[in-house]
């Protein structure tokens, strides 16, 4: 068993924090398609048509999952128990999307200065997922392991029982309007991940991304159910599992605009 005091283990169990995260990010985009397949079909539909080697597979997975992570909650100390979330009033979630647009334009203000355009290589590695004038427009930051802490609001909703709020400084990225920043390496799937973001700002504009975040998160109580950001990690996916596979993401996130799927 490791120990703090050992320096030694100290180098360990920093490995085993970033490979949980890792593993974290892969489960938070298979939960992202799970959740667009369940929006669209019943269970008893997929369980008469859905091809059977691979509901097999998908079952046995999700149940050594499930099984593997309800073995180690077990031995997580109890945590003090939350209280359930109060009603949430129209006056409430309306000064939650005038504070989020806020601290979006001060995040952006505070670290535009710093940033840079994106290289000739991240540009076309990026195009033709991302139009030219996008990708021209967009900059980006690197904290090099430095950490955005949370919003100062977070702790006024989480005392309303919103207790699953994002944690900011365990993303790899996080965009801003046009400023994506990254805590660490930059690496294609993260950068990827951050533009899509930027491309659905630019489409639906700063205060009606806040409210479709808000109004999402008070529903689901869950970041990654959130449209905004399930939307994000499914493109990534697709990036990720099919390079070769040119798409427009401004297509995709005009369509999810259009049939009001966010």
């Amino acid at each position: 068993m490791y120990s703090w005091e050992d320096p030694g283990d100290r180098v360990s169990i920093a490995q085993m924090n970033s490979e949980l995260q890792h593993a974290q990010l892969e489960l938070l985009s298979a939960h992202c398609a799970v959740h667009q397949l369940r929006l669209r079909f019943s269970a008893d539909d997929l369980a008469r048509f859905g091809q059977r080697d691979i509901l097999r597979k998908s079952v046995q997975a999700a149940s050594a999952l499930n099984e593997y992570y309800a073995s180690i909650e077990k031995r997580i100390p109890p945590a003090e128990a939350s209280s359930e979330p109060v009603r949430v009033s129209e006056t409430l979630i309306l000064q939650a999307i005038e504070r989020l647009a806020s601290y979006l334009r001060e995040q952006r203000e505070r670290y535009i200065h710093s940033a840079v355009p994106l290289t000739s290589h991240q540009q076309a590695l990026m195009w033709p997922y991302f139009s030219a004038a996008l990708l021209d427009r967009v900059r980006i930051f690197n904290l090099e392991g430095k950490r955005i802490p949370n919003p100062r609001f977070y702790d006024e909703y989480r005392a309303l029982g919103f207790v699953n709020l994002p944690e900011v400084a365990h993303m790899h990225s996080l965009t801003f309007l046009d400023l994506v920043i990254f805590h660490e390496t930059i690496s294609e799937r993260f950068l990827f991940h951050g533009l899509v973001h930027a491309v659905q700002f630019e489409v639906l504009g700063l205060d009606r991304y806040c409210e479709l975040f808000v109004r999402s998160f008070v529903n689901t109580k869950l970041h990654f159910s959130v449209p905004l950001e399930s939307h994000a990690f499914s493109l990534e996916s697709k990036f990720a599992g099919n390079p070769a596979r040119r798409f427009s993401v401004e297509d995709q996130v005009r369509l999810w605009a259009k049939q009001a799927r966010y």
